[in-house]
């Protein structure tokens, strides 16, 4: 691999992770923002859910133009857009300039998600499409754990204005980073389409409106679309993680101000086990080598295993916790990383946690490569739109979930308890995700092999008009 595509997908990955970071600023941040502008929580959800949504839509528009115009320019124009919009984020004084902030981080996020996926797939080898494709998961997944402990730590102990200032200005490097990145030609790692561009040749084949009604009717395609609407049900729900563990720690005694920070310590650490997305994108490659159904499977299997693991993170209890008396972030730190190693019921959390978050991990890479696989080059940045949209869906109606579950629990059982039983009644969306892997599996071969079939037989009549 060249240095200069290196370099690109690297460019590529971290500013994928921008998204999921603008999204996990808010939540820690939510009472004293809420506060400062003298308007209600609910409110602060609601913007948190606009940058949500508009990031999703925005990015089905971006992908369909995506073709007919210079990708780096556009990568340039939605990276200028958000960074401009997120540094008028720490400026604003009401609900109506929040909101119109943050309407605008979502479109020029929209076309990270959506040009920037593009560029990356045709950037990466068949032969390491999972495993590539797994930073490009990894970062969003950490992007919002970083998001939160930013939020967490810089918001509570200076303002909450200064998070959205940093942010804009690492955004700002990475847009002048883009100026060094290589936009490879469409198609350019297809096997198939290896003897046209070896003479110079172009693929110049185009998305077009006209296909949307083909493209959102694929058989495949419908399968990972309602997979990542299930699952993302689930993990829509799993950001009020930290919200049980605040519940744990100040039933455990601890003030809310040392709850909150712990809280989002052991969040980030426990989602550490996400780090072996690279291992399940490696493993999804290899097993998608031997049978063209085998991606499909796995990941199908391995999913299913999220359900017991996150339950027992749910339900075990927090026993023997220590924390400092004060509220400063590091002791707080230092103090959760002796008890994760002394405490065996921390050592247990975290063991079981590792597992939840591995096996979760599992999806991201596997799921972004079947986009891939089954996808003609020129489809693939709308497609990944929509299935990130129907994930964006996913993740409000999880969200949403929580909030409509979490009173009718509350009637007949204490706070702790009231989450737990919430968490866990909405792990069973992952059943019906996991179950679409399983079924897509013959379509994917089918899928698979029209699209080789189709690129050889573009390639043949451009060597035929020759």
């Amino acid at each position: 691999m060249q240095v200069k595509t290196i370099y690109t997908i690297c460019v590529l990955v971290c500013l994928a992770a921008f998204e999921h970071i603008v999204v996990g600023l808010f939540p820690p941040l939510f009472s004293i923002i809420s506060s400062d502008l003298n308007i209600s929580i609910s409110q602060m959800g609601f913007v948190s859910g606009i940058t949500i949504i508009v990031t999703s839509f925005s990015a089905v528009l971006w992908g369909a133009i995506g073709g007919k115009f210079n990708s780096k320019v556009l990568l340039i124009i939605g990276t200028g857009i958000w960074v401009l919009s997120v540094f008028a984020t720490s400026y604003v004084q009401s609900f109506s300039q929040m909101l119109l902030c943050q309407f605008f981080t979502g479109i020029g996020l929209g076309c990270i998600s959506s040009i920037g996926f593009s560029v990356l797939t045709d950037s990466i080898s068949v032969e390491r499409r999972g495993m590539i494709l797994s930073f490009w998961g990894m970062s969003q997944g950490f992007g919002g754990i970083i998001g939160a402990i930013v939020a967490s730590i810089i918001g509570t102990s200076i303002s909450w204005r200064t998070p959205f200032f940093i942010l804009g200005v690492i955004g700002l490097v990475l847009l002048i980073c883009y100026l060094f990145i290589e936009v490879p030609s469409v198609g350019k790692t297809e096997p198939e389409l290896k003897p046209l561009l070896d003479k110079g040749g172009i693929y110049e084949h185009k998305f077009t409106f006209s296909q949307i009604k083909e493209v959102g009717l694929k058989k495949s395609n419908v399968f990972l679309f309602l997979q990542a609407l299930f699952l993302n049900i689930t993990i829509g729900s799993l950001i009020w993680i930290p919200t049980l563990y605040i519940s744990k720690i100040e039933g455990l005694g601890f003030p809310s101000k040392t709850a909150i920070i712990a809280a989002s310590f052991l969040y980030g650490i426990f989602q550490i086990g996400g780090l072996t997305s690279t291992y399940f994108g490696y493993i999804g490659d290899k097993i998608q080598r031997k049978t063209l159904k085998g991606r499909a499977i796995f990941t199908g299997c391995v999913l299913f295993l999220m359900i017991p693991f996150y339950f027992l993170l749910f339900s075990l209890p927090m026993k023997n916790l220590e924390l400092p008396a004060n509220h400063d972030s590091i002791l707080i730190l230092l103090m959760l990383l002796k008890q994760i190693f002394f405490n065996h019921w921390m050592f247990i959390l975290l063991v079981i946690s590792f597992v939840a978050s591995a096996v979760q991990s599992a999806n991201t890479p596997n799921w972004l490569a079947l986009i891939t696989d089954v996808n003609l080059p020129e489809h693939r940045g709308v497609v990944f739109s929509i299935g990130n949209l129907m994930s964006s869906i996913g993740r409000t109606i999880g969200n949403i979930g929580v909030g409509l579950l979490l009173p009718l629990f509350s009637s007949y059982l204490n706070q702790q308890q009231s989450y737990i039983y919430t968490l866990s009644s909405l792990l069973l969306f992952i059943i019906p995700a996991s179950l679409c892997y399983l079924f897509m599996a013959k379509r994917n071969v089918e899928d698979i092999k029209d699209v080789k079939y189709i690129l050889s037989e573009r390639v043949k009549k451009l060597k035929a008009n020759e």
